[in-house]
């Protein structure tokens, strides 16, 4: 189990940081930068809407 667990930690890491994601508006980005741009995005958005 702890092997299975290491595999699976291994995998999400390079998933997450260093593959790039395929998507059509993704630009090349890692799933990660998508994630962390979206925030951003979203947090500058929600605050011109208060």
């Amino acid at each position: 189990m702890e092997e299975l667990q290491k595999d699976l930690d291994e995998w999400m890491k390079y998933y997450n940081n260093e593959r790039t994601n395929q998507g059509k508006m993704c630009c090349g980005r890692t799933t990660l930068e998508i994630l962390l741009d979206g925030k951003s995005i979203w947090v500058d958005k929600n605050l011109t809407q208060i």
